[in-house]
């Protein structure tokens, strides 16, 4: 038998689980077109693998257009998905191009 636990408690699990979840911010390379995209997620080893294959819904994408392999050169790990998005926006603009340009070269 199933114990039911209260609503109460449902919640704080639930709270509890939702709070364990990470979120990164990434760049991948493709050296074989000498591209590099920047890009953020909950699953990074599931997203890496969708930028891998040809998806049939995403013909247009930035890496479905750069054929190559897209290897994970740089990641950073956060609590929340706003503070993922925030700082793949920051690594998009020019200071953050140019500190992903500055550690590829030494790559």
């Amino acid at each position: 038998m199933v114990e039911q636990l209260p609503l109460k408690q449902l919640t704080k699990v639930r709270f509890l689980v939702e709070a364990h979840n990470m979120f990164f911010t990434y760049v991948i390379l493709n050296k074989e077109r000498n591209k590099f995209y920047v890009g953020q997620t909950e699953n990074l080893e599931t997203r890496l693998l969708g930028h891998n294959k040809r998806m049939p819904n995403k013909k247009t994408s930035f890496t479905s257009l750069n054929n190559g392999t897209w290897k994970l050169i740089y990641k950073e790990e956060f609590n929340s998905r706003s503070e993922a998005i925030k700082r793949e926006k920051e690594l998009k603009s020019s200071r953050g191009r140019f500190f992903i340009k500055q550690a590829l070269k030494k790559w």
